[in-house]
């Protein structure tokens, strides 16, 4: 089942954008795709694979942090190619 996952970062201390930049380094060396903006950074893939993949990814970055937030929406289908329509 494929799925799309938008994620936001909010570390909840000083020095916080070293911390969101070396998380958005491990998704983006991740084997699925993954797509940017300023607020939030969306990743699509196979549920199951991503799912450990994000498990991993978040647990080492809250080992390396005192106090973080991570926001997650996840949509069932690749949203990857959305186009608005308006």
């Amino acid at each position: 089942m494929k799925v799309s996952i938008e994620l936001t970062m909010s570390p909840l201390q000083d020095g916080y954008e070293s911390l969101i930049i070396e998380f958005i380094k491990t998704l983006r060396n991740s084997s699925f795709k993954v797509l940017e903006n300023p607020l939030s950074t969306q990743i699509y893939g196979d549920y199951r694979p991503l799912m450990e993949f994000l498990t991993d990814a978040i647990e080492t970055s809250f080992d390396n942090q005192e106090a973080v937030l991570v926001y997650m929406k996840l949509v069932k289908s690749d949203r990857s190619d959305y186009q608005p329509f308006f």
